[in-house]
C-alpha cells in the first residue's frame, strides 16, 4: 500500500478501510469531504504534530493603525506575544546599554566569565520589563484579529514590522500529514458513522433473500472505534496541559 500523499489518495485509502469497492460505501462525496474536514479539525486541536510554533512577520499599514488591531492568517489558532518593538538588548548603536557593556566589561569572553555579563544583562531585562513591560494583547481564533493595548498613534509608524509569536496549523499542503495512521482510523470512524446514518431510514427493512438492514450496530460500532482513538489521541498524542500563573 501506498501512503497517502495528497487528500484524494487519503479519502480513497479511507473509503478502501470500509470495503470500497467490494462494498458499496453510502455515503455522498461531500460527506465524505465533511468528514475529513471534521477529523482535521480535532487533528490540530488535540495531536503535537497537529500545529507548529511559527514567528509570523507583519508590517503595519494604515488600515491596521485606522482599525486598532492586526488582521492575521486563519492559519493561526494561537498567539502567545509580540516580540518587543524596541529593546535595551540591542546592541547596535553607541549609546546603548548593552553595546556600553560590550566595550566596557567584555573585550574577550575567553579571557573574562560571563557569570557578570550574564546577570548585567538580566538586570537589564528586569528594568526593562518594569519600567516599560510588554504590550498587551488580545487574539480569538475565530475572529482572526490581533489587538494590541497601545497608543497606535505614537508607539508605530506606518512600514514597521512587528514580529507575532504564536502557533498556526498543519494543514494539507505538507503531505506527510495525510500518512498519519491515527487520522486515518479516525476519518474511516467517522465515514462509518456516517454510512451508519445514512442507513438508519432502512431500518428494519427487509430485502429479497430475509437480509435485513442493521444500521444500528454499524453506528454503534463507529461510535465505539471513535472513542477509543480519541481516548487514544489524549493518552499518546495531546500534549500535557501546563498551569498558568499570573
Amino acid at each position: 500500500m501506498a501512503v497517502p500523499s495528497s487528500r484524494q489518495e487519503f479519502k480513497d485509502y479511507c473509503l478502501r478501510r470500509l470495503g470500497a469497492p467490494v462494498i458499496d460505501i453510502n455515503v455522498d462525496d461531500q460527506q465524505v469531504e465533511d468528514r475529513i474536514d471534521e477529523a482535521l479539525l480535532y487533528y490540530r486541536d488535540y495531536h503535537y504534530d497537529g500545529t507548529e510554533r511559527a514567528l509570523v512577520r507583519h508590517q503595519i499599514t494604515s488600515t491596521d493603525v485606522a482599525n486598532k488591531y492586526i488582521s492575521v492568517p486563519e492559519s493561526i489558532i494561537g498567539i502567545t506575544r509580540i516580540l518587543p518593538f524596541t529593546s535595551s538588548n540591542s546592541a547596535s548603536t553607541l549609546f546603548n546599554v548593552r553595546y556600553q557593556v560590550h566595550l566596557n566589561d567584555l573585550f574577550d569572553f575567553s579571557a573574562e566569565s560571563v557569570v557578570p555579563y550574564y546577570m548585567a544583562l538580566d538586570r537589564i531585562a528586569l528594568l526593562e520589563q518594569t519600567f516599560t513591560g510588554l504590550k498587551p494583547i488580545r487574539f480569538n481564533r475565530h475572529t482572526d484579529r490581533l489587538y494590541i493595548d497601545m497608543n497606535w498613534s505614537t508607539d508605530v509608524t506606518i512600514g514597521e514590522y512587528i514580529i507575532i509569536d504564536g502557533y498556526r496549523v498543519i494543514d494539507g499542503s505538507y503531505t506527510d500529514v495525510w500518512g498519519d495512521r491515527w487520522l486515518a482510523k479516525y476519518t474511516s470512524a467517522l465515514i462509518k458513522r456516517q454510512w451508519g446514518s445514512n442507513l438508519s431510514k432502512f431500518e428494519g427493512m427487509q430485502l429479497p433473500g430475509g437480509v435485513t438492514f442493521n444500521a444500528s450496530n454499524l453506528v454503534s460500532e463507529a461510535q465505539e472505534e471513535l472513542n477509543k482513538l480519541e481516548e487514544e489521541m489524549m493518552s499518546g498524542y495531546s500534549l500535557p496541559v501546563f498551569d498558568m500563573i499570573g
